[in-house]
């Protein structure tokens, strides 16, 4: 018995003290592993025009990638005002988040002007596939009027190539014997890096380039030229836009609505 205590005192003493080193090594890899620097936070392109600063991929096009938009805010007309303004012979428009912005005081000007009624179906953020996907639901629901206005465009600048097709589906859907008034786009982001606020610019260029090509083959579609009018304005676009997107208020918010209702009257 007197053996095997010392054994087990000649053993036990370098165990302890051995599994003591592993407890110390293992809460010292713990701490380096929290002190540790991690990876610096890069600044990149926000992932929709509507929303703020946000940690995406730059995307394909430099602009960088649309992000969630379902949650953002929107004007979307009851259907008792969408069946009046088809009723009467109204307007149905389809737009981004310049038109939420904007919305309620085109409506204005649009009544005062003419007294036609205007159902709207405006979304923050959203691209041009899902104001036609909108379209296409108030076809099927309601049917369409004469004249519908489109201002969608800027959320496809994260992705220009997938424009065309859009605009192709609104045509068809809407058919030969309606007008559309899709108004042109400018976004440049004024809080963003020079590179992208060129990219935007340059992503811009060829949404307004399909749009065009829209037009020539599609004799129902009428461009509403808000970049040409920005690019034309003594001193450029900072009078009009408080952001590189948005229409400031009240004068670039009245100048915008003033072309689009200039549109709509003067094909009557």
């Amino acid at each position: 018995m007197r053996h095997r205590r010392s054994f087990r005192e000649h053993i036990g003493g370098p165990l302890v003290a051995i599994g003591v080193t592993l407890v110390i090594l293992t809460l010292l890899g713990g701490v380096l592993v929290l002190l540790e620097p991690g990876k610096p936070h890069v600044s990149v392109p926000v992932s929709s025009v509507s929303g703020g600063a946000r940690s995406v991929s730059p995307g394909a096009f430099g602009s960088g990638t649309l992000g969630p938009w379902q949650d953002l805010v929107k004007r979307i007309s009851s259907d008792d005002d969408i069946r009046d303004a088809l009723m009467f012979n109204g307007v149905f428009m389809f737009g981004d988040s310049i038109a939420v912005q904007d919305g309620a005081a085109l409506e204005e000007l649009l009544r005062n002007r003419t007294g036609d009624s205007i159902a709207v179906h405006d979304w923050s953020g959203q691209p041009t596939s899902a104001a036609v996907d909108a379209l296409e639901d108030w076809e099927r629901r309601f049917g369409l009027p004469s004249r519908i206005v489109m201002a969608v465009g800027s959320n496809d600048i994260f992705d220009p190539p997938a424009f065309a097709a859009q605009v192709e589906r609104a045509m068809h859907i809407a058919g030969p014997s309606r007008t559309v008034y899709w108004v042109n786009v400018h976004v440049s982001r004024v809080r963003q890096p020079a590179a992208v606020r060129a990219a935007d610019l340059a992503n811009s260029a060829w949404i307004n380039q399909q749009l065009g090509q829209a037009a020539v083959r599609h004799p129902n579609l009428r461009i509403i030229d808000w970049a040409e009018y920005l690019a034309t304005q003594p001193g450029g676009a900072a009078k009009y836009l408080r952001d590189g997107i948005h229409t400031s208020e009240p004068v670039g918010q009245n100048a915008r609505n003033d072309l689009i209702v200039g549109a709509l009257t003067s094909s009557r």
